[in-house]
């Protein structure tokens, strides 16, 4: 007898997405299971078509054959694979959990877990720096409180001279399964807790966790150029695993400390340049800092606060790449405090004159009453 078309079987379309086959065939499933039509060998047969059809066309490789040659390019033995027993307990067959894990996974937020000793938690470290050793790059030592793998047992758990035994409960999967009817429910085994394996002779030294809490010191090498939130990863370093598995990551997160001159953005550096009102007015060359000593910048006269001065490449080399940034210097013109009679006389005269050349000394406060008078009248 000719096999009915796959797309026919689910009752979809040949263009339709993996969404929408996996949906058809939860329906079909729901529906034909075996465990909802006891001793219905039609319906059986039909689940077993359906079943096959899915396997197929959930597979991208498998149908992609299929829809150019047919039922004829589909391996036989998948075909074959998937029409054979589906319940029972036995090797070869499947049971509920087994035939809809794909599809229940997407639905309940997971599929199954396998069991076995999971690798070890990442851990992650907060790393203040300052800027001169984030710019130039550094290395330094850190302490860091963790799970390490016990030295006594090498992180088994298990007493010197002995070895964990696979857990009788779970045959050593970790798993175990409750089947209540239509539905099978898996969940980490409770005697092993999800290793597949039991220790019956614990060691002294950790109480058969395998691993202990210690505090230990790690070298940082940090590259030049980095910056604040960038991540360093020690593969490794972080808790020991359960059982002898792998050590989880650390991950070194930097955070840069307040600088008094400079403010950092990405390859640049920012700071603040107080100017006298006399150098300002009149220009001069001023000594500026930089990451590497001192540089000088020319003000020419009449330069106004919140003017700004570029150094180019005298910031930060990137950590990435070869770019170097600049330095930009933002100019404060500082007004003169704490003045006595004579420097007041002075500069009162000053300012007289000053007021007497009108819009020739003054073109912003000029325009500016201008401004104000416009809008009040």
């Amino acid at each position: 007898m000719a096999k009915r078309d796959y797309y026919e079987t689910l009752g979809v379309a040949r263009n339709a997405p993996e969404a929408e086959i996996k949906k058809a065939y939860r329906r079909l499933a729901m529906k034909l299971h075996p465990d909802r039509n006891p001793g219905d060998k039609t319906t059986e047969a039909k689940f077993k078509e359906a079943k096959e059809a899915y396997e197929v066309l959930s597979d991208a490789q498998k149908r992609t054959a299929y829809d150019q040659f047919g039922h004829a390019g589909v391996d036989r033995s998948a075909a074959a694979g998937a029409a054979g027993g589906f319940y029972g307990a036995g090797p070869g067959n499947a049971n509920f959990a087994d035939i809809f894990g794909d599809v229940f996974g997407d639905i309940f937020g997971g599929g199954r877990t396998r069991g076995g000793a999971q690798r070890g938690s990442d851990l992650r470290y907060s790393l203040e720096l300052a800027l001169e050793d984030a710019v130039k790059g550094t290395e330094t030592r850190i302490r860091i409180p963790t799970l390490d793998a016990c030295e006594t047992c090498h992180g088994s758990g298990a007493k010197s001279g002995t070895q964990a035994a696979t857990c009788q409960t779970c045959a050593g999967h970790g798993q175990v399964r409750m089947q209540q009817g239509f539905f099978s429910i898996q969940q980490t085994c409770p005697k092993c807790r999800g290793s597949g394996k039991v220790i019956k002779e614990p060691c002294p030294g950790c109480h058969g966790q395998g691993r202990v809490q210690r505090t230990k010191t790690l070298s940082v090498k940090v590259p030049a150029g980095v910056d604040e939130g960038d991540q360093i990863r020690l593969a490794g370093e972080g808790e020991a695993g359960a059982g002898g598995a792998p050590a989880g990551d650390l991950y070194v997160q930097v955070r840069l400390k307040p600088h008094p001159i400079f403010k950092r953005d990405g390859d640049d550096l920012h700071c603040e340049v107080p100017v006298g009102l006399a150098q300002a007015a009149l220009g001069a060359d001023i000594e500026v800092p930089t990451l590497d000593g001192r540089a000088s910048i020319k003000i020419p006269p009449w330069t106004q606060s919140e003017k700004m001065f570029r150094l180019r490449g005298k910031g930060v080399r990137n950590v990435r790449h070869d770019h170097v940034g600049d330095i930009y210097c933002h100019v404060s013109v500082e007004i003169p405090v704490n003045l006595t009679p004579r420097q007041k006389e002075l500069l009162e005269e000053f300012d007289r004159l000053v007021k007497e050349g009108g819009v020739r000394h003054s073109p912003r406060e000029t325009s500016w009453l201008d401004k104000l008078k416009g809008l009040f009248g």
